[in-house]
């Protein structure tokens, strides 16, 4: 009974541990996202890594970049389907496919950033402030991408359907790609000082 007892208790011990670390990660993750564009989507979109991140600038940058990439993805995707969907417009589709072509630009962009972003756990001094330029300066340009794909959709003439479907995900993407950038550029200012 003893033994049953004190098992009991480590467990309760343990439990509450690991509450209580939880706890702390997401704090982490909420005070963090708040220096962002989009705080609450930020927090949305990390918090289910709090176990991950814990309360580390690096990995929260590189966990915000993936997420990112991974919207960035899937958006793509979506945008090379509707060029199957019958009925689109001549310039509807050429709306799509040049949607396609900088969905694709900001797709490897982000992916080079996840690697080299990836390089900064071994970089110091000059090489680590190196590898950040060229993450800060791929994910501005995957943002730029991002807007991009949605001035093709400009105008009246555009409404619809297709250009709703389309803004829905590329915004998302880019809104989570732009708290990503702040975050990314939090880490670089707190590793120069």
């Amino acid at each position: 009974m003893a033994k049953l007892g004190l098992s009991l208790l480590l467990l309760c011990s343990i439990l509450y541990i690991a509450a209580a670390r939880n706890s702390a990660d997401t704090s982490f993750i909420k005070a963090s996202c708040r220096i962002t564009r989009y705080p609450v989507l930020c927090f949305q979109c990390l918090s289910g890594y709090a176990s991950t991140i814990r309360q580390s600038d690096r990995q929260l940058a590189l966990t915000a970049l993936s997420v990112s990439l991974s919207r960035a993805r899937s958006a793509a995707v979506f945008s090379s389907n509707l060029t199957k969907v019958r009925g689109l417009k001549p310039r509807e589709h050429q709306a799509v496919r040049d949607c396609i072509e900088n969905m694709s630009d900001t797709v490897d962009r982000l992916s080079h950033s996840v690697q080299e972003l990836g390089h900064t756990g071994k970089a110091v001094s000059q090489d680590f402030m190196w590898h950040m330029s060229n993450v800060q300066t791929w994910v501005s340009a995957a943002l730029t991408d991002e807007n991009t794909c949605l001035d093709g959709f400009a105008g009246h003439v555009m409404e619809g359907n297709v250009k709703t479907a389309v803004r829905r995900r590329v915004v998302e993407v880019a809104q989570v790609t732009s708290n990503a950038l702040a975050l990314i550029n939090r880490f670089a200012e707190k590793q120069r000082h």
